[in-house]
Formats: C-alpha cells, sequence, structure tokens
C-alpha cells in the first residue's frame, strides 16, 4: 500500500534528482563559456591558418597589457607613413588568424592592422571568458596600444562573433574608436543559449538558461544582463556601425543583426551576406565583402 509518506519521499527525490540533474548541466554549459576549448583552424573559415606568414607581407610580433595586468600577443602590419589603424577583433574559441582573411584589403587602403588575441584565447593569457563584459577591457588596451604605443592618429574596429559583442561593448564606452564593423555578433546573450539549446540539444529554455546564467555569475564574477551588445549598440551614434552576417548563419540567427541593426543609430549599414554559415561574409564574395570595409573605413577613419 502507497501511503502518504512515500509519496512524499518519492517526490523530494524526484526533485532532488532534478536540481542535481540541473546544476550539472548549468555547471558544465556555464564551462563552456568560462572556459572554451581552442577552435581547430579550418581554412574554409580562417582561410590562413599557418598564421601572418601566408600573407607574405611585412608584420611584426607585438604584445601590450591590459588594465587586468593580462599580456595580450598579437601582429601588427604595419603601412609606412600612415597614421590610420584598424583593429581586428576574433570570435570565442577562436584567435588571431580570423582576421587575416580581411589584412591585404584594408592595409590595400591604407591602413595599419592589429590582429590579437583576446584573454583566455590563442597567445595570450589565460583566464576566464567574459563574453564581451571582460574583453572590451581588452579592447581598451589594443586602442591604447595603437594610438600610443604605434603613434596612430585615428582608429577603427573589425568584430566577429565575440568579437563583435566585445567591439559594441567597447566602442559605447571608448569614443577614440571612430568607426566599427561588427560581423555575425549576437544582440542578447540569453536569446543566443536558448536558440542553442534548443536547436543543438533539445532543451528548454526555462529552467535551463536562467540557471546556466545564474551559474555562470557566481563562477565568474559577471552579470550576464550587462552582456547584451543590443543595449549599448545605440550608445555609439553619432559615430558610425556596419552590421554584416550571413542570411543563414547555422550558429548565430540572423534576428540578432537584425535587432542590432534596429537598436543602433544612424550612421549605419546593413550587408545581409548571401551565405549559410557562421562568420563567412568573407567567403560568400570576397571581392564584395572587401570593398564593403574599405570604402566603410576609408570614410570615417582617416
Amino acid at each position: 500500500m502507497i501511503t502518504r509518506k512515500k509519496i512524499i519521499i518519492a517526490l523530494c527525490i524526484v526533485v532532488l534528482v532534478f536540481f542535481v540533474i540541473l546544476l550539472g548541466a548549468s555547471w558544465h554549459f556555464s564551462n563552456q563559456l568560462l572556459y572554451p576549448r581552442p577552435y581547430i583552424c579550418k581554412e574554409d573559415h580562417f582561410v590562413y591558418c599557418q598564421g601572418a606568414s601566408q600573407l607574405g607581407i611585412p608584420f611584426e610580433e607585438v604584445e601590450f597589457k591590459n588594465a587586468e595586468n593580462l599580456t595580450l600577443r598579437g601582429w601588427y602590419f604595419p603601412v609606412k607613413d600612415s597614421k590610420k589603424a584598424v583593429v581586428m577583433v576574433h570570435g570565442i574559441t577562436a584567435d588571431r588568424r580570423e582576421g587575416l582573411r580581411w589584412v591585404k584589403a584594408l592595409r590595400s587602403a591604407g591602413y595599419n592592422l592589429l590582429l590579437f588575441d583576446l584573454r583566455n584565447h590563442g597567445k595570450s593569457d589565460k583566464s576566464s571568458t567574459g563574453m564581451g563584459y571582460a574583453e572590451k577591457r581588452d579592447i581598451f588596451a589594443a586602442v591604447d596600444y595603437i594610438l600610443n604605443v604605434r603613434g596612430n592618429a585615428s582608429v577603427g574596429v573589425f568584430g566577429v562573433s565575440l568579437g563583435g559583442a566585445s567591439a559594441i561593448q567597447a566602442m559605447a564606452e571608448d569614443s577614440r574608436i571612430r568607426a566599427g564593423m561588427f560581423e555575425a555578433s549576437y544582440a542578447n546573450l540569453a536569446d543566443l543559449l536558448a536558440q542553442i539549446g534548443e536547436r543543438d540539444f533539445s532543451l528548454p529554455r526555462f529552467p535551463i538558461i536562467p540557471s546556466v546564467l545564474l551559474v555562470y555569475r557566481l563562477r565568474g564574477g559577471m552579470d550576464p544582463s550587462k552582456m547584451n551588445p543590443e543595449d549599448y549598440i545605440g550608445k555609439i551614434a553619432p559615430r558610425p556601425v556596419y552590421i554584416l552576417h550571413c542570411e543563414k548563419d547555422n550558429y548565430t540567427e540572423f534576428s540578432h543583426a537584425e535587432r542590432l541593426f534596429a537598436a543602433a543609430k544612424e550612421p549605419k549599414v546593413f550587408w545581409a551576406a548571401p551565405c549559410n554559415m557562421h562568420a563567412r561574409a568573407w567567403q560568400s564574395n570576397p571581392a564584395v565583402a572587401e570593398k564593403k570595409a574599405r570604402d566603410f573605413f576609408s570614410m570615417y577613419v582617416k
């Protein structure tokens, strides 16, 4: 005979098991955000997997410190007699090589280029990944280096994926950055995680995503509600922004680009690139992509 006591015990066990599973899942997915595994370079994405030497143009190995005394390492591509520059910022799990496909085009337009590894990526110092909340400070340090150490007079930023989200946050707070191109950035972190969870793991948004973000906040000491680029991009004006995104991005849904563009203020530009992979606007048509980048920075970063 099933007694009331047995029912209560059974319910308690079910609830306990549920919370153990929820905590385990939250710990696992928060770990993916804090300490992502390095990306294995694929030529269909980075194009130049062997590094800067593949381009056959002069470059320097450089390093600089951020405000937390972390050493950030990168490549600097100098252009003789030029005082204008662009900082390239890569995506999560990637590294500085992701920006190499854009170097020749921007360098031909007279831009000194800095490609560097964000904290906890590539050859830069280890830390935890902050989904833009922390990485914006790496971009501040890169801008300091470009202007104060290399002697440039003007600077723009080109961020991809997490690099785009980080660059939007950085540009909103750093008026020295004159223009920004942002490719494949998410608009809202919780929405992105919910979409990935449903698409890749058939997980419901509630209670998974709130739990993941709570554990992430407790472990990383960072507030996820302050990592949403759509809350920052409107603060950039009157400096210009350029949103580009693959029409059928298989990782960050195209709707994120539409939301960012809607939240941005003029002057702003939007390009829905004809591609179906994440962060592949250049691959959709290199000549067209390069012209768009050259034209945008040439107009605003002089």
